[in-house]
């Protein structure tokens, strides 16, 4: 089984190029089945969720070609079933974005309940409700969603809670609905407005995407585009963190630092600075973090995906913070790995009381979800010895070349599979 083997101390300097926004990505390569035309994508992330999605495509019929490794041509025009499979399903959550898209197409979709990390119950009633004021019937039986309309028909839809995935899935199918639709209380992070952006590319009519009122015009027909993805808001900030972790100093680039404010405001309140410019980010971070407290909320607030990532650096801040998790409700998973590595972390409920230790000590350690995975690398890069990781197959469903980027960085890691290679490196290091 792959895993990360990590030898820790060193602060991270250099200079880190971003991606493409994954949560984006898996929103548009769902929306390009929309049209009969081609579409061609550049930026797009090469990692695990976004090659599964490509796959899941290409088996109801959609012609899908690498470009190169950041660019993908689609072309739907031969779309022959509508029914994703379970294989595909149960590995990503994502998925549920083809719901939206085929039943905005083709009046109906049929897939299995999604898959993905788990961080909590992430129910899907409000893409349900949003399904249904648009005039489909949705069931589901033996964990098969199945949604089918005669015709869309726009709607005034008011989300009980914010969504993003909700926002995006009624987006997609009332781009091409009858008449006008009103999302109310609808989600306002950068890659809703990304999809938004690539809807109207293609010949969609939607406006507000940002803020909390999204209205879509719907349209008969889609055309092809071409489009570039946005860079990835979680990537960028999981860097951020790292350097402020490691006490290192780090030019984070191709990123968009309005999308990255919530993350460098709390940076600076634990003493880091930060030099902005129109497309990079750099962390200077030349002492031990400062306690603080972190409130998880929708965009712009605090992101619940870079939740894990700054409890790491917190932990190593000299008084107590207190993280505050307002998104899902299962999202401290990683303390007890955390705590094998000598944190002194307490969860009582949704919140976390992290009295920082000097330093992290290295220990074996996995990965139990996507994001916990990534902050368990960055608390192995600041820990004293060597510390293992496995289930990094979650890691890697959101960061493309995580080990290779890092290094470039100066961290001491490597991807291994056995515990031979685990010794090899060990005896390296020392």
């Amino acid at each position: 089984m792959e895993r990360y083997v990590i030898k820790g101390g060193n602060p991270l300097a250099g200079e880190v190029e971003i991606g493409g926004a994954k949560n984006a990505a898996l929103a548009i390569l769902a929306a390009a089945i929309m049209t009969d035309d081609t579409v061609y994508i550049d930026n797009m992330p090469d990692e695990r969720d976004t090659n599964i999605l490509l796959q899941a495509m290409e088996s109801i019929g959609v012609f899908v070609e690498r470009i190169d490794r950041h660019s993908v041509k689609i072309n739907a025009s031969h779309v022959c079933n509508h029914t994703i499979e379970n294989e595909f399903i149960k590995k990503m959550r994502a998925s549920y974005y083809l719901i939206g898209a085929l039943l905005g197409k083709y009046k109906h979709a049929q897939v299995v309940l999604p898959g993905g990390c788990d961080i909590g119950l992430r129910p899907i009633d409000q893409h349900i409700k949003g399904f249904n004021a648009l005039g489909a019937t949705v069931n589901i039986e033996h964990a098969i969603i199945n949604a089918e309309a005669e015709q869309l028909v726009g709607s005034h839809i008011y989300l009980d809670m914010v969504s993003v995935g909700a926002t995006i899935n009624i987006m997609l199918a009332a781009s091409m609905a009858n008449g006008q639709t009103i999302i109310e209380n609808a989600a306002k992070e950068p890659h809703v407005v990304d999809v938004a952006n690539f809807l109207n590319s293609m010949g969609a009519n939607i406006k507000g995407a940002g803020t909390d009122v999204i209205r879509i015009k719907g349209v008969q027909k889609l055309h092809g585009s071409e489009y570039t993805i946005i860079p990835d808001q979680i990537e960028a900030g999981t860097f951020m963190v790292a350097a402020a972790a490691t006490r290192g100093d780090v030019i984070v680039k191709n990123v968009i630092p309005k999308h990255l404010e919530s993350i460098s405001a709390k940076l600076i309140e634990m003493g880091c600075v930060i030099h902005e410019s129109d497309d990079a980010v750099r962390v200077e971070a030349r002492r031990r973090p400062i306690a603080t407290h972190v409130k998880t909320l929708p965009y712009p607030g605090f992101p619940t995906d870079m939740q894990p990532q700054i409890t790491v650096a917190l932990g190593l801040a000299s008084g107590i913070s207190i993280v505050t998790e307002s998104i899902f409700e299962n999202r401290f998973k990683y303390v007890d790995q955390l705590m094998r590595m000598g944190a002194n972390i307490k969860v009582e409920g949704s919140a976390a009381i992290v009295n920082g230790v000097e330093r992290y000590s290295g220990a074996d350690v996995s990965a139990p979800d996507l994001r916990a995975g990534a902050a368990l690398v960055i608390a192995g890069l600041t820990a004293d010895g060597f510390t293992t990781i496995d289930n990094i197959h979650y890691i890697e469903r959101g960061y493309e070349d995580f080990d290779i980027k890092l290094r470039e960085l100066g961290a001491q890691i490597e991807k291994v599979n056995t515990d031979e290679e685990v010794r090899k490196f060990e005896l390296k290091m020392a």
